[in-house]
C-alpha cells in the first residue's frame, strides 16, 4: 500500500515510535496508551494520534494500543515488514562502526555487502561480511539490494553515489558531509553529524 501525502515529519516520527514499542514489549507490555506511549518517546499524545489517523485507526478508545499489532502496522508502512537487504560502501572508522551497530535488526536491515577501495581491507570479514572491491558496486542488482550507506570521505561521495544509482540502488543513507545530487526519483538522507553537534551549544547556558 502506497500513502500519499503524508508530511515527511510524520514518516521521521514513525520509527520513534517502532523503537518506543519495541522497548515496551520486551518490557512485557501488551497495550499503551497515546499519553503512556507519548512519555516514552518524548512526543505529545495528540501529535500521535495525529499521525497514526494518516493510516487508519490503530486503538480502541477508553484501551489505547495493542503493542504488537501497532508495531507490525507500522512497519507494514514503513515497508519493514520483510528484511531489507543493504549494501556499505566505506569500512573507515565510521564504516566498521556502522558494520558493529547491532540496532539496524530492531528495523529489519541487515547489511549483506561492503566496499572499500583499500586492498589492504578487501578480503577481510567483519561480522560475516566479506569485503569487497569498491569496482563492484555493479554488482548488486543481481543480489536484489536496493538500499545502501554511504560512509567514504567528501571528495569520494559523489562519484559513489553515481555508481550506487547505475547499479539501480533506490535510496541512499548519506554519513558524507557532502551534498550528493542523484536523479528524483532515488531518495537520499543525508546524516551530518557534526552539523547537528554545531547546534547543541545553543541549548546550553
Amino acid at each position: 500500500m502506497r500513502y500519499s501525502k503524508i508530511p515527511n515529519e510524520t514518516v521521521r516520527r514513525l520509527p520513534v515510535y517502532l523503537r518506543g514499542l519495541a522497548l515496551m514489549s520486551r518490557q512485557g507490555l501488551s497495550s499503551v496508551s497515546s499519553s503512556k506511549l507519548a512519555d516514552f518517546v518524548s512526543v505529545n499524545p495528540w501529535q500521535i494520534r495525529k499521525d497514526f489517523s494518516y493510516f487508519g485507526d490503530f486503538g480502541t478508545r477508553g484501551v489505547g494500543y495493542n503493542i504488537e499489532n501497532l508495531a507490525r502496522q507500522i512497519k507494514k508502512i514503513l515497508k519493514l515488514d520483510t528484511t531489507r537487504k543493504t549494501a556499505l560502501v566505506g569500512v573507515g572508522n565510521l564504516g566498521s562502526a556502522i558494520m558493529a551497530y547491532t540496532g539496524f535488526g530492531t528495523y529489519g536491515f541487515q547489511i549483506t555487502a561492503a566496499f572499500d577501495n583499500d586492498p589492504a581491507k578487501i578480503g577481510r570479514k567483519m561480522n560475516d561480511v566479506a569485503i569487497e572491491s569498491i569496482s563492484m558496486l555493479d554488482t548488486l542488482g543481481k543480489r536484489q539490494v536496493d538500499m545502501a550507506i554511504i560512509a567514504v570521505p567528501e571528495q569520494a561521495a559523489q562519484d559513489v553515489a553515481n555508481a550506487l544509482v547505475r547499479a539501480g540502488i533506490k535510496g541512499i543513507l548519506n554519513f558524507s558531509p557532502r551534498r550528493i545530487v542523484v536523479p528524483k526519483k532515488i531518495k537520499v538522507i543525508t546524516i551530518d553529524i557534526a552539523t547537528d553537534l554545531a547546534r547543541l551549544p545553543y541549548y546550553i547556558p
